[in-house]
């Protein structure tokens, strides 16, 4: 059996005075397709930012390819977390998507323009949108930049939260495509989706975790 890429022992966060969960025990593996389900508010969104370690447990742990995890650049490196509403910085597009290229723990990787091109054109959106002010992108637009910001950085790990909320459904299938295209590339890679289009993740997921 492999060892998870990622995993949550016994976990628990809080929101405000409320456990959103509690005692939760998680593991994805390399080659995994997980739905996270569950209503609103059951804290979906919550989960996925824990695994990314954006936001620190109030129990319980996460592991890093089974032991504690020592570097949190390089952990946030390797687990991606795609917002539904990403943190965009001030500038252009290409410029947020040159962005994670500067970091130290990239060990000289660099960004690839032709690479960012294609991966637009497959997602449906005109080049011209590189040299686009982000303070002009519609909510859509926004997401297609979080989304190829983490597929540029190729993340072992690549958690979508609601990828496709609100787009017209020719642009929700085309970042289906490019995730499935993402996946395929490296049996090592593993998903975490969230959506609350059931449909959607019973076609990209062949489990489930229900919160």
């Amino acid at each position: 059996m492999s060892v998870p890429l990622v995993s949550l022992r016994n976990a628990g966060r809080r929101v405000g005075e409320r456990w959103v969960w509690r005692g939760l025990d998680l593991d994805v593996a390399p080659g995994d397709r997980l739905a996270v389900r569950g209503p609103s508010g059951a804290g979906k969104t919550v989960l996925l930012r824990a695994l990314a370690g954006l936001d620190a447990l109030e129990e319980g742990e996460v592991l890093s390819e089974g032991g504690p995890v020592r570097s949190l650049p390089r952990h946030r490196a390797a687990v991606a977390y795609a917002a539904q509403r990403p943190a965009l910085f001030e500038g252009t597009v290409e410029g947020n998507l040159r962005a994670p290229f500067a970091f130290a723990v990239r060990d000289g990787d660099a960004y690839d323009a032709e690479r960012a091109r294609s991966l637009l054109a497959r997602l449906g959106r005109d080049a011209g949108l590189l040299a686009q002010s982000v303070d002009g992108l519609s909510g859509g637009e926004q997401q297609t930049v979080g989304l190829m910001r983490a597929l540029l950085t190729d993340p072992t790990v690549l958690l979508l939260d609601e990828p496709t909320a609100g787009l017209a459904p020719e642009r929700a299938e085309a970042v289906e495509a490019v995730v499935a295209g993402f996946l395929a590339a490296d049996d090592r890679r593993a998903a975490v989706w969230t959506s609350h289009d059931a449909p959607q993740l019973d076609r990209v997921t062949d489990q489930s975790l229900d919160l």
